[in-house]
């Protein structure tokens, strides 16, 4: 298995100028994206609504056509909005790279098991919903070597990664925050865009 930190790292480190849409365990202070971004004026996280980073990704995919979107999705959230796969191959946005954390555990939460995590066929659902092309990593060495051909498939791109379970125990009103809140990227990731929000 990858760990957490380790596949956030790698795919920030190949971002160029893409936006990255982290949730869930992908987002954490502690071993997801803030602890590793490059470039923070293009992270658009989004903590708190389980199930809708693809929605945004999607949205942001087909608003940026010449500039690539990575979604760092869980398989907790993604679960929660299944119907995401198909409207994103239906939309076909060849920039959208949907990155799915599978470690099997709403991690954020306790580290509850996730239903069914052991015999969810995630590259089945993502080539049955339409994906251009599908890719799959279980070990850090195999997704570093195979990442350049990932980004550069014709999207929209479904990489499905195994992850360590790193659970998330200690109380939400003592958990170590970003300084950047969702609120406050929502502001700024238009700027560094380039778009008007006059």
């Amino acid at each position: 298995m990858i760990n957490n930190t380790d596949a956030v790292r790698l795919i920030d480190s190949k971002r160029e100028d893409s936006v990255i849409v982290p949730t869930m365990n992908a987002n954490n202070v502690n071993f997801g994206l803030p602890s590793v971004t490059s470039g923070q004026s293009l992270d658009l996280p989004l903590s708190g609504a389980m199930g809708k980073a693809a929605n945004l990704g999607l949205g942001l995919a087909l608003a940026q056509p010449d500039r690539k979107v990575f979604v760092l999705d869980g398989d907790g959230s993604l679960l929660m909005n299944l119907g995401s796969m198909v409207t994103n191959a239906n939309k076909a946005p060849t920039n959208f790279y949907h990155f799915l954390f599978n470690n099997g555990v709403y991690a954020v939460t306790g580290g509850q098991p996730i239903p069914g995590s052991e015999v969810c066929d995630w590259e089945g659902m993502a080539q049955a919903a339409g994906y251009a092309a599908v890719f799959s990593y279980d070990n850090l060495e195999d997704f570093t070597n195979g990442i350049d051909e990932v980004l550069s498939a014709t999207g929209p791109v479904f990489i499905h990664l195994a992850v360590e379970p790193q659970i998330e125990n200690t109380p939400v009103q003592f958990r170590t925050r970003s300084p950047r809140t969702v609120l406050m990227a929502f502001s700024e990731v238009p700027e560094a865009l380039g778009v008007s929000t006059d």
